[in-house]
């Protein structure tokens, strides 16, 4: 899942671009065939798997956010918290593979979903549908009319920090989005337009407009719409007559400051950020995109539910997040150390934090 702060940072770095170099690499047929080969048998979501550790991450989380409010101290209440964001942080990013799961092989899940994190968290999961998939289009990664893609690589310094710095906001943004203006729009037909092309969708891309909906999509929405904006108007219109403790609400929403914060980090190293808006071969759009497989065990707590093989999820995206690892062993082992699909694979966070900080001070690898 990428962010649900877009950001205008198109001011670019005064460097030569990249785009012209991702764009002439060929297609690894090899690498293709064999991403292909070895996983014909992974496509399948295990129910109990899904099921088991959506449910236990939100059950595990929402009892580390009551945790924090009802601590007796300071330091019992960071360590509740710190539980709590990386437990919902899980949870919220099942919405992923929502958007990639053929729903009839987990009947209920998004429904069910939907309930238990994204609506109370203020992210349905029609935010993500109908969205993410553009993504992975082959003709559209690394474009313009990609929802989920900025050249960060070729701007500014500053755009790094400010792409994280305003994530923070996003609780607040939410709470407008949707307890002041989706009634509105059922009142204003021009913001009812507006607020679903521009603030319906999570996405980096500030130019990206979201087309609308039809048939059971459109049903759908409406229902997550309706269920998030009284939710949203509850929360405050409580807050404000005192039924909810003010310091329940500010706890809550500053758990989920630190969850959206935590995962713009995540976004910002998920790919390389090197193209300036052509479109790229496959093999291109690999080697902009990060693997970080283990023996490295952080990346499991800040790329959690198979994203810390986001490269490789490019490769295979309809393999579930749990078969992702066995796809990754398999690959490793069949293919040559010269092969391009381990060069997608990097250390950890710091390793790609500095070298995106680098390219956007000009220095390229």
């Amino acid at each position: 899942m990428n962010s649900s702060t877009a950001l205008d940072l198109r001011e670019t770095a005064p460097v030569e671009p990249v785009a012209a170099a991702q764009t002439r690499i060929a297609d690894d047929k090899a690498m293709l065939r064999a991403a292909a080969e070895i996983a014909r048998d992974l496509h399948k979501p295990s129910k109990a798997i899904f099921w088991a550790d959506m449910l236990g991450s939100a059950a595990l989380g929402y009892a580390a956010l009551a945790a924090t409010i009802l601590a007796p101290s300071l330091g019992w209440a960071m360590l509740a918290g710190l539980v709590a964001v990386l437990a919902l942080y899980r949870a919220l990013l099942f919405i992923h593979e929502i958007s990639h799961l053929k729903h009839s092989n987990l009947p209920g899940f998004r429904l069910a979903w939907n309930a238990l994190v994204g609506v109370p968290l203020m992210v349905p999961s029609f935010m993500y549908e109908g969205v993410h998939n553009l993504h992975h289009n082959r003709t559209r990664y690394g474009t313009v009319e990609d929802p989920e893609y900025l050249p960060l690589a070729l701007m500014k310094p500053w755009t790094l920090p400010a792409f994280v710095a305003i994530s923070a906001l996003a609780p607040i943004g939410l709470l407008l989005r949707y307890g002041v203006l989706s009634p509105l729009a059922l009142i204003v037909p021009p913001l009812r337009k507006l607020v679903f092309e521009r603030y319906s969708g999570l996405v980096i891309n500030p130019a990206f407009r979201r087309r609308p909906l039809e048939g059971d999509d459109r049903s759908r929405w409406l229902m997550q719409e309706v269920a998030t904006s009284a939710w949203a108007i509850a929360l405050m219109g409580l807050t404000a007559v005192g039924v909810i403790p003010l310091k329940a609400f500010l706890v809550f929403l500053a758990v989920i400051s630190v969850v959206t914060v935590l995962n713009q980090i995540r976004t910002l190293v998920a790919h390389l950020w090197e193209n300036e808006g052509e479109a790229m071969t496959v093999t291109a759009q690999y080697l902009d995109s990060v693997n970080v497989p283990p023996p490295s065990l952080l990346p499991g707590l800040w790329a959690p539910v198979g994203l810390r093989y986001h490269a490789l999820h490019h490769l295979l995206p309809s393999v579930p997040y749990h078969n992702l690892g066995q796809a990754h062993r398999r690959l490793t082992a069949m293919l040559e150390e010269g092969s391009p699909y381990h060069k997608a694979s990097y250390k950890g966070l710091p390793v790609l934090v500095s070298q995106l900080a680098r390219s956007t001070m000009g220095v390229r690898r």
